[in-house]
């Protein structure tokens, strides 16, 4: 199971946005603090704002903030939420062209993995990201305005 950069990005995100706390942050910090595209976030944050996940302030004192609290957004929810295709396999698909289907265990196999990936991020939420390494994550983030560690 691979998971794509959208939702790797998301999860950047919103991680981000709760080490922030009620403090709006904007794409350019985000984009900076992580090293990544600030065209690739642009996309990510409009998804998470249409998702309900955070809001996105227009204007001089704009910015984003997570919209729910931490402890209510479970990830397996984020990732079914951000993951355009959760189909492991071809016969996954309704274009499945896979000649063995009638006669293969692969399916269910993969199905079972798939729930199971799934049914453990359920038992976790943005706010078990955080945990004990929260001060960490402040100065790895460079919000404290000190240097990151390394």
């Amino acid at each position: 199971m691979h998971l794509t950069r959208f939702t790797d990005y998301s999860l950047r995100v919103l991680l981000f946005l709760a080490v922030k706390g009620e403090e709006r942050s904007t794409i350019n910090e985000i984009a900076e603090r992580f090293e990544i595209s600030r065209n690739h976030l642009m996309k990510v944050v409009q998804d998470l704002n249409h998702q309900g996940y955070l809001t996105a302030i227009r204007g001089k004192n704009g910015g984003l903030v997570l919209k729910r609290r931490p402890e209510s957004i479970p990830l397996g929810e984020l990732v079914r939420a951000t993951e355009r295709d959760l189909e492991l396999v071809e016969c996954f698909g309704d274009n499945n062209a896979c000649v063995i289907t009638p006669a293969c265990r692969l399916k269910p196999i993969l199905a079972e993995a798939l729930a199971a990936f799934l049914a453990v991020l359920d038992r976790y939420t943005l706010a078990d990201l955080l945990g004990p390494q929260g001060p960490q994550l402040v100065r790895l983030l460079q919000l404290d305005n000190a240097p990151p560690e390394g």
